[in-house]
């Protein structure tokens, strides 16, 4: 799912992962100009044995080294697509381990973790969620994150992907709330819309869901988390910094 930093035959400029292929199979590459090509993916390579997961650091570069904006179209407008230094602040900045940190930079003053309650469904679940977060954040783009596991939408399945955590590959935009709860259906934990990574332009706080999780993680402020925590439909569960983030019940996919 990752291909090693190539550039451009035609600009020389450097390329991004177009379309997802199976690790060792032609993988097609798009620069920021919008030309095409095909480059052979590294042999026998997988998420958890990169080089960053090796070093112990999360969210390495190598593979997201393209830095111009670009710009594409949907529901008749035009949306940014996210570069890397759209998540620098996040990239390389988690911790190895089970803690909540795995998802969220430790640079919070609280943190979560949340899924459906028994008897709620993704929908209802995850629109008390952004209904929440939009109520206690200003007027601002959030940027929603999709990862590019090969089996679900990435709403933009042609737009440069940015490595995050294990290299995994996420097609990062610049859109909103409404956005998150209405541009697909379907993800790794259920049928619900929700984006895998979304934070507001301030980062004043952050939810993230990584591959083998079945909830999702939070960090932001304690007001917010207490906000969370009284929503009966958001099922928020306060977790500190060093604990194991599994909420109980649940198990690691």
């Amino acid at each position: 799912m990752a291909v090693p930093v190539t550039t451009c035959p035609h600009c020389g400029r450097p390329g991004a992962v177009f379309v997802h292929r199976e690790v060792g199979e032609p993988t097609d590459l798009v620069c920021p100009e919008g030309h095409q090509w095909r480059a052979v993916g590294r042999p026998g390579w997988a998420p958890c044995a990169s080089s960053a997961a090796q070093s112990g650091r999360y969210g390495a570069d190598d593979a997201s080294t393209w830095t111009e904006p670009m710009d594409v179209d949907k529901d008749g407008q035009r949306w940014r697509i996210g570069t890397p230094d759209d998540v620098r602040w996040l990239a390389g900045q988690t911790t190895q381990g089970f803690s909540v940190t795995t998802a969220i930079p430790p640079v919070f003053d609280a943190y979560a973790t949340f899924h459906p309650p028994e008897g709620v469904g993704f929908d209802a679940h995850e629109r008390a969620v952004v209904d929440e977060l939009a109520s206690c954040t200003t007027d601002q783009p959030w940027w929603l994150g999709y990862l590019d596991t090969g089996a679900h939408d990435v709403v933009f399945p042609h737009a440069p992907r940015i490595s995050l955590y294990w290299d995994y590959p996420y097609v990062v935009v610049e859109a909103g709330p409404e956005q998150a709860l209405t541009w697909r259906t379907g993800h790794m934990r259920g049928d619900g819309p929700l984006p895998d990574l979304f934070f507001p332009a301030d980062r004043s706080w952050l939810v993230s869901a990584l591959w083998d999780d079945t909830w999702t993680d939070f960090g932001g402020s304690a007001a917010v988390v207490a906000r969370l925590r009284r929503h009966p439909l958001v099922n928020a569960r306060p977790v500190g910094p060093d604990e194991d983030a599994c909420p109980p019940g649940l198990t690691r996919g």
